[in-house]
């Protein structure tokens, strides 16, 4: 008997409108067939409007009008909700897109840096922790970007930590809150912050060698690796036992 041909599996297309599969939703992978608008995108966008919004209104008047600061400070703690939902927003609802995840995290360092920045300008906040601030985020992304060959490294509580505790203290210091109790408190959350932003850059540190050491593609330069040697010095063992075998035959003819 003759064998039946397997039947042919045919691949229905998406649908217009609705979006493709997501391979990995808790991974952050981009969905097929989402919009580029969309509320998730809508909110990182919000959220990078909002940035020269709060520098020039704590620019007015050189940084000490009253009622400017506070805009500035509602402004800024605006911006700083929509990075709390435009990412849930879009893990929950598949809105996930190569922009977005592109846009979220230039938002949040430009909202986080021009706000420092700033701050120091108007010498409310003195420059080197401006500059310890800055110099972590800057130190992380590079790192990302230096261990993206070999895997991503997740954030972690301690840099959620981190970002609500930046979050707080750059939204007092924005405020015109003076010299008062609300000034020691800003004070005293504004060190913790900075504490907690070194520390999670030291675990950055530390877990980006570890991805490096653990992953597959170091894995496999290890075993080409070894296995160069091996064969190195497979090959010079040879030519040792080639050089002994020849050495005694010249040395006998030689006294012939």
């Amino acid at each position: 008997m003759s064998e039946r041909p397997a039947p042919r599996r045919v691949v229905q297309p998406p649908r217009p409108g609705l979006p493709g599969p997501i391979a990995d939703p808790a991974a952050g992978t981009p969905v097929a067939g989402v919009p580029l608008v969309n509320p998730a995108n809508a909110l990182t966008v919000l959220r990078l409007l909002l940035v020269p919004v709060v520098l020039v209104l704590v620019s007015v008047g050189g940084g000490h009008a009253f009622g400017w600061r506070i805009g500035s400070g509602v402004a800024f703690g605006v911006a700083s909700i929509t990075d709390r939902f435009d990412g849930e927003l879009a893990r929950r609802k598949n809105l996930i897109t190569s922009f977005g995840k592109m846009a979220d995290p230039i938002a949040d360092k430009a909202l986080t840096g021009s706000a420092l920045v700033v701050l120091s300008v108007v010498r409310d906040l003195p420059w080197w922790v401006t500059g310890v601030v800055l110099g972590r985020e800057l130190g992380v992304t590079a790192l990302r970007f230096f261990v993206i060959r070999h895997g991503v490294i997740p954030a972690s509580r301690g840099g959620k930590l981190k970002t609500l505790l930046q979050a707080l203290a750059i939204g007092l210091y924005l405020l015109p809150l003076g010299a008062g109790p609300m000034g020691t408190i800003r004070a005293l959350l504004l060190a913790v912050a900075v504490v907690v932003t070194l520390v999670t850059g030291l675990d950055y540190v530390g877990r980006a060698v570890r991805l490096r050491r653990s992953s597959p593609r170091t894995a496999r330069a290890r075993e080409q690796r070894e296995a160069a040697e091996a064969a190195i010095a497979a090959q010079t063992a040879r030519l040792r036992e080639r050089r002994r075998a020849v050495s005694p035959g010249a040395a006998g003819g030689s006294r012939r």
